[in-house]
Formats: C-alpha cells, structure tokens, sequence
C-alpha cells in the first residue's frame, strides 16, 4: 500500500467532501488595471492578467513584471498561497487558468484577474483547478467569441475535492515529481533551441555575398485578409478555413481553430490564399511572427501572407529568414500596439543565394528545427509523453469518491 492510500484509508475511509470555491475562499475579489506603460523594471511586483496565460504555470514564486506602487490606484494585492484566475481570454478552453502563488514578496494583481484567499495546501489547489474535471465547470455556459469573460460568482460555483491536509500534501509531493521531470527535459529543450538559432543566425549571415532584395521583389503576390461582422453568426462555423494572428507561432498552419461560411467570405475582405505561403503576423503581440500553411486557408487582416515566386526563392528559406529576423522586425513597430504593416513587410530586405544553395540551409534548419520541435520524435515527444502521463495520473489522484 503506498503512502496516499495509507493516508486515504485513515483520515477519509468513507470519501471526501467536495466543496465550492466560495466556500473554500476567506476572501474573493477582482484586481484593478495595471497598463502596460505603468511596467517598470523594478518597483512592487505585479502580475497582468495575459502573463498568467503566457508565463506562468500551476505555482510561481517570482513575478516578471514591476510597477511604481504609487501611480497605481485601488490597489489590490496578492500574498503566498492567494490563487489567481485570469477571467478575460481569448479561448473558451483556457478561460479562468489559475495559478497559485507561493513567492514571499506582497504582490499587485491587475485587472482581469481575480484573487481568492483560503486556508488549504495552496499547491494543492493549484492543481485541483487545473483538472479536466475542474476546466469543464470553467467554460460551462460560456460562448464562443472574439473575447471570453468569466466572473466571480461562476468561480465561486466551481467544485474540487477537499481531503485532509495530509493527503493534500502527498498528493503535491507526488504531482511534483511529475512536474520537476518535465521541467528538466523542458530545460535541456530550452538550451537546444537556443543553439538552433545561434547555428540558424549564423548560416543566414551572407554580408555582400549574395543579391539582396526585398520581399516584395521575390513574391507572386503580397496580401492581407479580412474578418467577417461578428454579430452575423451565419458567417461563422462553415467549412472555409480562417487563420487568426494568435495562431501563427513559427510553425507549419495544418488547421485553424475557427472556420467561416462561404456567405462571411463574401461579405468580406477575407480571400483565399494557396498553400506554402509565408504569413507574417503585423498586429500587436503578435506582429513579427511567421508560419507557412499547409492548405489552402483565408486570414483576417492582420496576417500579411507572402506568395512567394519559385523561381526566385524557396518558401521556405523565406520563412526562415524572417523568422531569424524576429527581433528586428517587432522593432519596426509603431503605434500605442506596436503593429507593422504590409509595407514594412514587402520592404524588408533579404538575401537571395541560388535556389540550390537556399535548398541546402533549408535541409540544414529543417532539420534542426525537427530536433527541437518535432512532437514524434527526440525531446519534443519525450515532454508530450511526460505531460500526457502527468495530467493522466492528476486526474487519477484528485477523483475521489464524495463523502455522503
């Protein structure tokens, strides 16, 4: 018998009482805004609401981000083991992410987000809230649109099992070890994509070896797309493939998460564009990233996408030029979103070696790129596996029978 049945069988024979999150919380209540130009680098440290989506995982202990204390008003802090939830997204399936903090410093939580206190394992929690069991009461009744909202009283609704302390802390000490596995392997893939790019930046240094061109004189053609009204429905969930920028992460577009009918494709600037194009995110965040598509698809008009002439030069040397010209590219950003556009794009400079040339550095990062990406093969899929087996047995650990 190991030691959590032990524990089980002792302290909750007959099961485990479920409890709401409003009966488990001492206090619940919302941030206040914290804007991107109030971020310093040092100051009281802080947490928006986007980085609990992009950075932060089921616990942290140090925040990223710094603020001047005394420019922000109705400030609302968060101490060790308060939780967050992140109740404004951009999909219904990652709506409400929490996380748990378990840092020593007295923090500010911004706006969109709610902080709820308690007295359990905190990060027991952290991992109650992060079960399948737990998401689907997070987006229950929730709609699928452009931005989604959760709220203090659905969060309050929320069910988790509640064992005694004890249990909670084996069941941490377990899920722990799970995680701290995967964060090694994590690590050593961090380091290995670092030297994919150091090797990528270094075989695209041609100086005045080659022609230089810019984008523009190497493409077929250089568009943008479009997006239907949100308010017509009937324009949505066809059969039409619509690529958002939010999609485009330095990658291979095999699907898109949402579709549109041929009715929104009408009544909009949207428009078709073929296969193993390069399309080049220009809008806020996102702007600088790259991907090709592997079908045909339609984009909004955030995406400029990049026919690229074959005579001229291979797609995909193209895609992986400008994706080692990531950083310089997002500084080409203007405005409060920091956005490009379709000008800067077609005018941004490339060098252009003979197509056989280009082919052999594609052989050369596609292979690379396989190493540090490729989810059937090496580390990538050694993580996927690891993650698949965690949240298997999280899921197997936090179901319990419920105490009558």
């Amino acid at each position: 018998m190991s030691r959590l049945e032990e524990l089980i069988a002792a302290l909750c024979p007959d099961g485990v009482e479920y409890k709401t999150l409003g009966e488990l919380a001492t206090d619940i209540f919302r941030g206040a805004g914290i804007t991107r130009d109030q971020i310093r680098t040092n100051g009281i440290p802080c947490v928006r609401y986007g980085e609990i989506y992009t950075t932060y995982g089921i616990w942290f202990d140090k925040c990223i981000s710094f603020t001047n204390e005394n420019i922000i008003p109705n400030k609302k802090y968060f101490e060790y083991g308060d939780i967050l939830f992140a109740i404004t997204g951009e999909k219904i399936e990652d709506i409400a992410k929490s996380c748990v903090y378990i840092g020593a410093d007295k923090c500010l939580a911004g706006g969109d987000i709610v902080v709820m206190k308690h007295t359990q394992n905190p990060k027991y929690m952290g991992y109650a809230l992060s079960t399948n069991a737990a998401q689907l009461q997070k987006i229950k009744g929730k709609i699928k649109s452009k931005v989604v909202h959760s709220s203090v009283p659905s969060l309050k609704e929320i069910r988790i099992p509640v064992p005694p302390l004890p249990v909670q802390e084996e069941i941490v000490r377990i899920l722990d070890t799970f995680s701290e596995l995967t964060a090694e392997l994590t690590a050593e893939l961090t380091k290995r994509k670092q030297q994919y790019q150091y090797y990528r930046d270094m075989l695209l240094q041609f100086g005045d070896k080659y022609t230089w061109k810019t984008v523009k004189d190497i493409c077929l053609k250089i568009s943008s797309g479009g997006t239907p009204l949100k308010s017509k429905s009937k324009y949505y969930n066809g059969e039409i493939p619509w690529l958002r920028t939010q999609e485009v992460k330095f990658c291979d577009i095999l699907k898109t998460e949402m579709t549109i009918s041929q009715e929104g494709l009408k009544n909009s600037s949207a428009k078709w564009i073929p296969i193993n194009c390069v399309i080049v995110a220009i809008s806020g965040a996102t702007a600088a990233r790259c991907a090709i598509n592997k079908i045909p698809l339609t984009t909004n008009q955030h995406c400029c996408n990049l026919e690229i002439n074959p005579h001229i030069a291979s797609y995909k040397y193209v895609f992986h030029w400008l994706s080692s010209q990531y950083t310089k590219l997002k500084s080409m950003g203007q405005g409060a979103r920091e956005d490009l556009n379709i000008s800067r794009i077609a005018g941004y400079p490339i060098p252009v070696p003979p197509l056989e040339e280009q082919e052999r550095i594609v052989s050369i990062l596609d292979r690379f790129d396989a190493l540090c990406n490729d989810l059937t093969s090496g580390l990538p899929a050694e993580i996927e596996a690891r993650k698949r087996q965690y949240e298997y047995y999280r899921d197997k650990l936090l179901t319990f029978k419920e105490s009558v």
